[in-house]
C-alpha cells in the first residue's frame, strides 16, 4: 500500500566525459538525496555517456544488465533500499528490423531499478530532439544515433505509480495524457535540456504537465549554463497544483521535496477534469 507522503528528489549533473566521473558523481549525489530521506529518485538524461564518442562506447558494453552503467546503478538502487530512474542510457539491443540502419543505432533508455536493484521497467524515448536552437551548438539531431521508442511505460512503485518520459517528450502533452489513463500519479523528466530552450520553456511545461494531468512531476536536468554544450538545470519538483516544491539554477546538486497522494487525490476530487475529457468530440473535426 502506498504511504500518503514520501521524499522524492532530482539530481543534476554536469557529466564529464569519463564514465567513472560520472559514476562517482551519482553515488555521491545519490547519498546526498537518500540523508535527505528520499525513497525515489531520479537521474538526468546521459548523466553517464554524454556526447557522440561515449554514445558510442555504450552501445558496444551496455547492452545487458550487466553493462557497467546499468550494473551501477542496481547495485546503488540495492544499497540504499531505493527506487532509481536512471536517466538515459544508450542501449543498442532488439533493433527494429525495418529500420534499414538500425545495426548502428540503440534507444536512449530510461531504466527503472526497483530497491532490490532489478530493473523494474524501461522507457526508450519516444520523441528525438531533432531541431535547430540558437546557441553555440545550432543543430541537435537525435534521430542520426538514436531509434525512436514507441511505447508509454509506468511502473507501480510502493511511493506511486510513475510515468517515464524523457526531455523533449515535455513537448507532447498526449504522451502524458496516455501515462495518467495508465495509472500514473507521478511523472518524471529525466533532461538535458539546451540552456536556450531551457531559459524560455522548461519550468514553464513541466508546471503545464503536472497542472492539466494533476500529477506530482519531476524534472531532473543537466546544468552546466557555462558549458561548451550549455544545459539549463533548473531541476525540480512540482505539485499537481502547479506549485514549485522545489528547485535549483545550475551546476550539480540535488533537490528533494515531500509528495503526498492523499493531497494528490484531494486535487483530483475536487477539480475533476480527467474526468470531464471529452475525447470523442475534440478528436473529430468539424
Amino acid at each position: 500500500m502506498n504511504e500518503p507522503m514520501n521524499n522524492v528528489a532530482a539530481i543534476q549533473m554536469c557529466p564529464a566525459p569519463e564514465l567513472e566521473s560520472n559514476l562517482s558523481q551519482v553515488e555521491k549525489l545519490v547519498a546526498q538525496a537518500v540523508n535527505n530521506s528520499a525513497k525515489l529518485i531520479v537521474l538526468p538524461e546521459n548523466f553517464a555517456y554524454p556526447g557522440t564518442k561515449a554514445i558510442k562506447q555504450a552501445m558496444a558494453t551496455e547492452r545487458t544488465p550487466e553493462g557497467p552503467a546499468r550494473a551501477f546503478l542496481a547495485d546503488i538502487a540495492k544499497q540504499h533500499g531505493i527506487w532509481l530512474i536512471g536517466g538515459t542510457i544508450p542501449v543498442a539491443d532488439g533493433p527494429v528490423a525495418d529500420c534499414a540502419d538500425a545495426e548502428e543505432k540503440g534507444y536512449a533508455a530510461c531504466l527503472a531499478f526497483d530497491p532490490q536493484g532489478e530493473e523494474a521497467a524501461r522507457y526508450n524515448k519516444i520523441h528525438l530532439f531533432d531541431a535547430n536552437v540558437a546557441d553555440a551548438v545550432g543543430s541537435y539531431r537525435e534521430s542520426e544515433r538514436f531509434l525512436a521508442g514507441a511505447q508509454p511505460v509506468v511502473v507501480g512503485t510502493d511511493i506511486g505509480v510513475v510515468g517515464l518520459s524523457v526531455c523533449y517528450d515535455l513537448r507532447f502533452p498526449e504522451l502524458y495524457r496516455r501515462l495518467v489513463a495508465a495509472g500514473a500519479e507521478i511523472l518524471v523528466v529525466p533532461a538535458a535540456f539546451t540552456a536556450t530552450t531551457g531559459e524560455a520553456h522548461w519550468e514553464m511545461l513541466l508546471r503545464a504537465r503536472a497542472v492539466e494531468n494533476l500529477c506530482y512531476v519531476i524534472g531532473a536536468n543537466q546544468g552546466d549554463r557555462d558549458g561548451r554544450k550549455p544545459t539549463w538545470g533548473g531541476s525540480t519538483i512540482i505539485s499537481p497544483w502547479g506549485k514549485v516544491l522545489a528547485e535549483m539554477a545550475d551546476g550539480p546538486g540535488v533537490v528533494t521535496a515531500p509528495i503526498d497522494l492523499e493531497k494528490l487525490e484531494s486535487a483530483r476530487s475536487s477539480l475533476p477534469a480527467l474526468e470531464h475529457r471529452r475525447i470523442d468530440v475534440v478528436q473529430q473535426p468539424t
